[in-house]
Protein backbone atom coordinates (compact mmCIF):
# COMPACT_ATOMS: atom_id res chain seq x y z
CA UNK A 1 0.00 0.00 0.00
CA UNK A 2 0.89 3.67 -0.51
CA UNK A 3 2.81 5.26 2.46
CA UNK A 4 2.44 9.02 2.70
CA UNK A 5 3.91 11.87 4.07
CA UNK A 6 3.68 15.53 4.14
CA UNK A 7 6.96 17.97 4.25
CA UNK A 8 7.83 21.37 3.60
CA UNK A 9 10.63 21.65 0.38
CA UNK A 10 13.71 23.08 1.75
CA UNK A 11 15.85 23.31 -1.90
CA UNK A 12 16.00 22.62 -5.09
CA UNK A 13 18.85 20.07 -5.62
CA UNK A 14 18.56 19.94 -9.29
CA UNK A 15 16.72 19.95 -11.93
CA UNK A 16 16.97 17.99 -15.60
CA UNK A 17 14.15 17.83 -18.43
CA UNK A 18 10.55 16.99 -17.05
CA UNK A 19 11.76 17.04 -13.18
CA UNK A 20 13.23 18.74 -10.10
CA UNK A 21 15.03 16.71 -7.45
CA UNK A 22 14.06 18.15 -4.07
CA UNK A 23 15.19 18.00 -0.53
CA UNK A 24 12.00 18.43 1.77
CA UNK A 25 11.80 18.07 5.75
CA UNK A 26 9.71 15.43 6.61
CA UNK A 27 10.26 15.74 10.32
CA UNK A 28 10.50 13.09 13.20
CA UNK A 29 13.01 10.75 12.88
CA UNK A 30 12.44 10.96 9.29
CA UNK A 31 14.79 14.15 8.91
CA UNK A 32 14.83 14.89 5.13
CA UNK A 33 14.54 13.16 2.11
CA UNK A 34 15.16 13.42 -1.37
CA UNK A 35 12.18 14.26 -3.35
CA UNK A 36 11.35 14.08 -7.27
CA UNK A 37 8.42 16.43 -8.41
CA UNK A 38 7.38 16.56 -12.57
CA UNK A 39 6.56 20.16 -12.73
CA UNK A 40 4.44 18.52 -16.04
CA UNK A 41 1.94 17.08 -13.34
CA UNK A 42 2.36 18.66 -10.30
CA UNK A 43 3.60 22.39 -10.59
CA UNK A 44 7.15 23.45 -10.04
CA UNK A 45 7.75 23.16 -5.98
CA UNK A 46 9.73 26.19 -4.58
CA UNK A 47 11.48 26.11 -1.64
CA UNK A 48 9.01 27.02 1.36
CA UNK A 49 6.07 25.01 0.15
CA UNK A 50 4.22 22.35 1.56
CA UNK A 51 4.06 19.09 -0.34
CA UNK A 52 2.48 15.99 -0.35
CA UNK A 53 4.67 12.61 -0.52
CA UNK A 54 3.89 9.58 -1.48
CA UNK A 55 7.09 7.93 0.15
CA UNK A 56 6.49 4.06 -0.86
CA UNK A 57 9.69 3.59 -3.36
CA UNK A 58 12.31 5.65 -0.47
CA UNK A 59 10.79 3.05 2.37
CA UNK A 60 11.64 0.25 -0.04
CA UNK A 61 14.97 1.22 -0.63
CA UNK A 62 13.98 0.76 -4.21
CA UNK A 63 17.68 1.51 -6.20
CA UNK A 64 16.37 2.72 -9.10
CA UNK A 65 13.47 4.79 -7.71
CA UNK A 66 14.44 5.60 -4.17
CA UNK A 67 13.04 9.04 -4.32
CA UNK A 68 9.94 10.05 -2.47
CA UNK A 69 7.40 11.54 -5.00
CA UNK A 70 5.79 15.03 -4.88
CA UNK A 71 2.13 14.13 -5.24
CA UNK A 72 0.71 17.77 -4.93
CA UNK A 73 1.25 21.29 -3.55
CA UNK A 74 -1.66 21.55 -2.02
CA UNK A 75 -1.66 25.54 -1.76
CA UNK A 76 -0.31 26.30 -4.95
CA UNK A 77 -2.14 23.71 -7.88
CA UNK A 78 -1.07 23.99 -11.27
CA UNK A 79 -2.85 25.58 -13.82
CA UNK A 80 -5.75 23.34 -15.49
CA UNK A 81 -4.40 22.13 -19.01
CA UNK A 82 -5.01 23.50 -21.84
CA UNK A 83 -4.84 22.64 -25.76
CA UNK A 84 -5.65 19.67 -27.67
CA UNK A 85 -5.36 16.01 -26.43
CA UNK A 86 -7.59 12.84 -24.96
CA UNK A 87 -5.33 9.96 -24.27
CA UNK A 88 -5.55 9.73 -21.15
CA UNK A 89 -2.11 7.54 -19.49
CA UNK A 90 -1.54 6.58 -15.99
CA UNK A 91 -5.33 6.29 -16.15
CA UNK A 92 -7.79 6.17 -12.99
CA UNK A 93 -4.53 6.46 -10.94
CA UNK A 94 -4.74 9.92 -8.80
CA UNK A 95 -2.07 10.87 -11.03
CA UNK A 96 -4.17 10.39 -14.63
CA UNK A 97 -2.84 12.90 -17.19
CA UNK A 98 -4.14 14.00 -20.40
CA UNK A 99 -1.88 14.80 -23.70
CA UNK A 100 -2.06 14.55 -27.44
CA UNK A 101 -1.13 11.29 -29.01
CA UNK A 102 0.27 11.28 -32.19
CA UNK A 103 -2.24 8.18 -33.34
CA UNK A 104 -5.31 10.36 -32.37
CA UNK A 105 -8.10 12.21 -34.33
CA UNK A 106 -6.86 15.18 -33.47
CA UNK A 107 -3.50 15.26 -33.58
CA UNK A 108 -1.64 16.92 -36.91
CA UNK A 109 0.16 13.38 -37.73
CA UNK A 110 -3.34 11.29 -37.39
CA UNK A 111 -3.81 11.29 -41.29
CA UNK A 112 -0.25 10.10 -41.93
CA UNK A 113 -0.86 7.52 -39.32
CA UNK A 114 -4.27 6.51 -40.13
CA UNK A 115 -3.27 3.67 -42.54
CA UNK A 116 0.47 3.73 -41.87
CA UNK A 117 1.48 -0.43 -41.73
CA UNK A 118 5.30 -0.03 -42.60
CA UNK A 119 8.52 0.42 -41.20
CA UNK A 120 9.98 -0.42 -44.44
CA UNK A 121 12.87 -2.50 -42.81
CA UNK A 122 13.85 0.31 -40.61
CA UNK A 123 16.07 -1.48 -38.24
CA UNK A 124 14.34 -1.66 -34.58
CA UNK A 125 16.89 -2.60 -32.03
CA UNK A 126 15.26 -4.53 -29.07
CA UNK A 127 16.33 -4.53 -25.19
CA UNK A 128 15.42 -5.29 -21.67
CA UNK A 129 16.61 -2.74 -19.65
CA UNK A 130 16.44 0.56 -20.03
CA UNK A 131 20.26 0.88 -19.40
CA UNK A 132 20.94 -0.64 -22.62
CA UNK A 133 20.31 2.63 -24.27
CA UNK A 134 22.79 4.96 -24.37
CA UNK A 135 25.14 1.52 -24.88
CA UNK A 136 23.46 0.86 -27.95
CA UNK A 137 23.44 4.51 -29.22
CA UNK A 138 27.52 4.42 -28.38
CA UNK A 139 28.20 1.24 -30.60
CA UNK A 140 25.66 2.31 -33.50
CA UNK A 141 26.93 6.11 -33.72
CA UNK A 142 30.62 5.08 -33.14
CA UNK A 143 29.70 3.58 -36.45
CA UNK A 144 27.59 5.47 -38.10
CA UNK A 145 27.91 9.39 -36.73
CA UNK A 146 24.57 11.42 -37.58
CA UNK A 147 22.67 8.79 -37.23
CA UNK A 148 18.75 9.70 -36.24
CA UNK A 149 17.89 7.56 -33.70
CA UNK A 150 15.05 7.03 -31.78
CA UNK A 151 13.43 6.04 -28.42
CA UNK A 152 10.73 3.92 -28.38
CA UNK A 153 9.98 3.73 -24.43
CA UNK A 154 7.66 1.07 -23.30
CA UNK A 155 5.37 1.33 -20.00
CA UNK A 156 6.89 -1.34 -18.22
CA UNK A 157 9.55 0.55 -15.74
CA UNK A 158 8.54 4.16 -15.04
CA UNK A 159 6.05 5.71 -16.46
CA UNK A 160 7.08 9.37 -17.35
CA UNK A 161 9.99 9.43 -19.51
CA UNK A 162 11.08 12.53 -17.20
CA UNK A 163 12.24 10.59 -14.61
CA UNK A 164 15.36 9.33 -16.54
CA UNK A 165 18.52 11.57 -16.30
CA UNK A 166 19.70 9.43 -19.49
CA UNK A 167 17.50 10.53 -22.27
CA UNK A 168 17.90 14.25 -21.03
CA UNK A 169 21.43 14.00 -21.69
CA UNK A 170 21.40 11.76 -24.52
CA UNK A 171 18.92 14.43 -26.13
CA UNK A 172 21.44 17.17 -24.81
CA UNK A 173 24.03 15.76 -26.48
CA UNK A 174 22.26 15.30 -29.82
CA UNK A 175 22.39 11.13 -29.52
CA UNK A 176 19.37 10.50 -29.24
CA UNK A 177 16.84 12.64 -31.97
CA UNK A 178 13.57 12.26 -29.70
CA UNK A 179 11.52 9.99 -27.33
CA UNK A 180 8.26 8.10 -28.44
CA UNK A 181 6.16 7.05 -25.21
CA UNK A 182 3.43 4.32 -25.43
CA UNK A 183 1.15 2.37 -23.09
CA UNK A 184 0.76 3.77 -20.18
CA UNK A 185 4.09 5.86 -20.34
CA UNK A 186 4.24 9.33 -20.82
CA UNK A 187 5.98 12.66 -21.46
CA UNK A 188 7.80 11.83 -24.55
CA UNK A 189 8.54 14.26 -27.44
CA UNK A 190 5.42 12.21 -28.91
CA UNK A 191 2.82 10.15 -27.28
CA UNK A 192 1.26 6.73 -28.84
CA UNK A 193 -1.18 4.48 -28.09
CA UNK A 194 0.62 0.90 -28.61
CA UNK A 195 3.92 0.05 -29.48
CA UNK A 196 2.73 -0.08 -33.01
CA UNK A 197 1.74 3.32 -33.32
CA UNK A 198 4.96 4.47 -31.38
CA UNK A 199 7.64 2.19 -34.04
CA UNK A 200 5.05 4.21 -36.77
CA UNK A 201 5.76 7.32 -35.31
CA UNK A 202 9.34 7.32 -34.32
CA UNK A 203 10.13 6.38 -38.42
CA UNK A 204 6.80 8.98 -40.26
CA UNK A 205 6.81 11.43 -37.85
CA UNK A 206 10.42 11.86 -36.11
CA UNK A 207 11.76 10.66 -38.91
CA UNK A 208 13.79 7.38 -37.55
CA UNK A 209 16.89 5.99 -39.34
CA UNK A 210 16.71 3.45 -36.60
CA UNK A 211 14.82 2.77 -33.41
CA UNK A 212 15.49 1.71 -30.15
CA UNK A 213 13.15 -0.12 -28.14
CA UNK A 214 12.97 -0.91 -24.62
CA UNK A 215 11.00 -0.60 -21.01
CA UNK A 216 11.80 2.66 -18.74
CA UNK A 217 14.04 2.68 -16.00
CA UNK A 218 12.59 0.85 -12.77
CA UNK A 219 12.28 -2.66 -14.52
CA UNK A 220 10.35 -5.74 -11.98
CA UNK A 221 10.80 -9.33 -11.56
CA UNK A 222 9.40 -11.92 -9.36
CA UNK A 223 12.09 -14.49 -9.78
CA UNK A 224 10.24 -16.51 -12.21
CA UNK A 225 10.00 -17.54 -15.14
CA UNK A 226 7.21 -15.12 -16.70
CA UNK A 227 6.99 -12.75 -14.04
CA UNK A 228 9.56 -9.94 -15.22
CA UNK A 229 8.58 -6.59 -17.00
CA UNK A 230 10.96 -7.09 -19.76
CA UNK A 231 9.17 -10.38 -20.98
CA UNK A 232 8.07 -7.27 -23.40
CA UNK A 233 11.45 -7.88 -25.64
CA UNK A 234 9.86 -10.43 -27.35
CA UNK A 235 6.50 -8.19 -28.12
CA UNK A 236 8.61 -5.68 -29.39
CA UNK A 237 9.98 -7.94 -32.18
CA UNK A 238 6.93 -9.06 -32.72
CA UNK A 239 5.86 -5.76 -32.90
CA UNK A 240 8.75 -4.79 -35.34
CA UNK A 241 8.16 -7.61 -37.90
CA UNK A 242 4.64 -7.55 -38.35
CA UNK A 243 5.15 -3.50 -39.49
CA UNK A 244 7.88 -4.86 -41.59
CA UNK A 245 10.69 -3.97 -39.54
CA UNK A 246 14.12 -5.79 -38.84
CA UNK A 247 14.02 -6.53 -35.51
CA UNK A 248 17.24 -7.00 -33.55
CA UNK A 249 17.77 -8.52 -30.54
CA UNK A 250 20.13 -7.06 -28.15
CA UNK A 251 20.92 -9.71 -24.86
CA UNK A 252 21.07 -9.09 -21.49
CA UNK A 253 24.51 -10.62 -20.65
CA UNK A 254 26.02 -10.39 -17.30
CA UNK A 255 29.26 -11.50 -15.32
CA UNK A 256 28.79 -9.65 -12.08
CA UNK A 257 25.04 -9.91 -11.37
CA UNK A 258 24.98 -12.49 -7.74
CA UNK A 259 21.92 -14.20 -9.45
CA UNK A 260 22.81 -16.93 -11.06
CA UNK A 261 19.71 -17.00 -13.45
CA UNK A 262 21.41 -13.49 -14.95
CA UNK A 263 24.97 -14.48 -15.33
CA UNK A 264 26.11 -15.26 -18.83
CA UNK A 265 22.54 -14.76 -21.03
CA UNK A 266 19.95 -14.10 -18.47
CA UNK A 267 17.29 -15.60 -18.34
CA UNK A 268 14.77 -12.81 -19.14
CA UNK A 269 16.10 -12.92 -23.12
CA UNK A 270 16.48 -16.79 -23.20
CA UNK A 271 12.11 -16.53 -22.28
CA UNK A 272 11.55 -12.80 -24.23
CA UNK A 273 13.30 -13.88 -26.98
CA UNK A 274 13.24 -18.04 -27.11
CA UNK A 275 9.54 -17.98 -26.15
CA UNK A 276 7.73 -14.90 -26.59
CA UNK A 277 8.70 -13.58 -29.83
CA UNK A 278 6.74 -15.89 -32.29
CA UNK A 279 8.72 -13.43 -35.28
CA UNK A 280 12.69 -14.32 -36.24
CA UNK A 281 15.03 -11.50 -35.44
CA UNK A 282 18.72 -11.38 -35.30
CA UNK A 283 19.99 -11.39 -32.06
CA UNK A 284 22.98 -10.38 -31.85
CA UNK A 285 25.78 -12.96 -29.79
CA UNK A 286 28.94 -10.47 -28.80
CA UNK A 287 31.95 -12.19 -29.50
CA UNK A 288 33.53 -12.36 -25.43
CA UNK A 289 36.55 -13.26 -24.93
CA UNK A 290 37.60 -16.82 -22.67
CA UNK A 291 35.54 -18.93 -21.04
CA UNK A 292 32.81 -16.53 -20.33
CA UNK A 293 32.89 -15.44 -23.70
CA UNK A 294 32.64 -19.18 -24.85
CA UNK A 295 29.44 -19.79 -21.99
CA UNK A 296 27.53 -16.59 -23.29
CA UNK A 297 27.92 -18.20 -26.56
CA UNK A 298 26.58 -21.27 -25.69
CA UNK A 299 23.60 -20.01 -24.18
CA UNK A 300 22.43 -18.09 -26.93
CA UNK A 301 22.63 -21.15 -29.40
CA UNK A 302 19.69 -22.38 -28.04
CA UNK A 303 17.70 -19.24 -29.66
CA UNK A 304 19.02 -19.93 -33.68
CA UNK A 305 16.06 -22.49 -33.46
CA UNK A 306 13.70 -19.42 -33.94
CA UNK A 307 16.51 -16.71 -34.95
CA UNK A 308 19.60 -15.32 -36.83
CA UNK A 309 22.45 -15.36 -34.76
CA UNK A 310 24.87 -12.63 -35.19
CA UNK A 311 27.88 -12.48 -34.08
CA UNK A 312 29.35 -9.38 -33.20
CA UNK A 313 33.57 -8.35 -32.18
CA UNK A 314 33.59 -6.32 -29.74
CA UNK A 315 36.81 -4.94 -30.51
CA UNK A 316 37.43 -1.29 -29.30
CA UNK A 317 33.51 -1.37 -27.53
CA UNK A 318 35.45 -0.32 -24.24
CA UNK A 319 36.99 2.48 -25.10
CA UNK A 320 34.00 3.18 -27.00
CA UNK A 321 31.53 3.11 -24.21
CA UNK A 322 33.56 5.24 -21.95
CA UNK A 323 34.05 7.57 -24.24
CA UNK A 324 30.64 8.78 -24.81
CA UNK A 325 30.03 8.17 -21.18
CA UNK A 326 32.55 11.01 -20.89
CA UNK A 327 31.44 13.17 -23.73
CA UNK A 328 27.28 12.43 -23.39
CA UNK A 329 27.62 13.10 -19.34
CA UNK A 330 26.01 9.88 -19.30
CA UNK A 331 26.01 7.25 -16.08
CA UNK A 332 26.58 3.90 -17.61
CA UNK A 333 25.26 1.34 -14.89
CA UNK A 334 22.96 -1.03 -14.83
CA UNK A 335 21.30 -2.76 -11.40
CA UNK A 336 23.97 -0.59 -9.68
CA UNK A 337 27.12 -1.65 -11.21
CA UNK A 338 29.26 0.82 -13.29
CA UNK A 339 30.31 0.06 -16.81
CA UNK A 340 33.55 -1.60 -15.42
CA UNK A 341 31.83 -3.39 -12.60
CA UNK A 342 30.14 -5.41 -15.65
CA UNK A 343 31.75 -4.81 -18.71
CA UNK A 344 30.17 -7.64 -20.45
CA UNK A 345 26.02 -6.04 -20.53
CA UNK A 346 27.66 -3.07 -21.74
CA UNK A 347 29.71 -4.43 -24.52
CA UNK A 348 26.21 -6.97 -25.50
CA UNK A 349 23.84 -3.38 -25.86
CA UNK A 350 26.83 -1.73 -27.87
CA UNK A 351 27.35 -4.92 -30.33
CA UNK A 352 23.96 -4.73 -30.77
CA UNK A 353 24.15 -1.21 -31.71
CA UNK A 354 27.15 -1.91 -33.83
CA UNK A 355 25.01 -4.52 -35.79
CA UNK A 356 21.87 -2.00 -36.63
CA UNK A 357 24.84 0.44 -37.74
CA UNK A 358 26.05 -1.93 -40.26
CA UNK A 359 22.30 -2.39 -41.46
CA UNK A 360 21.16 1.00 -41.90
Amino acid sequence: MIRWRKGRVERVRREWSGAVELEVAIGGADGTVRALAYPALVGRPEPGDEVLLNTTALAMGLGTGGYAMVVAVPDRLPPDPSGPGHLVKARYTPLQATVLGADEQGSPHHELLREADSLEGMPVIVADLHSALPAILAGLLAERPGSRVVYVMTDGGALPAWFSMSIAKLKEAGALAATVTVGQAFGGDLEAVTVHTGLLAARLVAGAEAVVVAQGPGNLGSGTRWGFSGVSAGEAVNAAAVLAGRPIAALRVSEGDRRARHIGVSHHSLTAYGRVALARAEVVVPELPGEFGARVAEQAAALGERHELVHIPVDGLHQTLAEAERRWGVRLSTMGRRLDEDLPYFLAAAAAGRHAAAVL
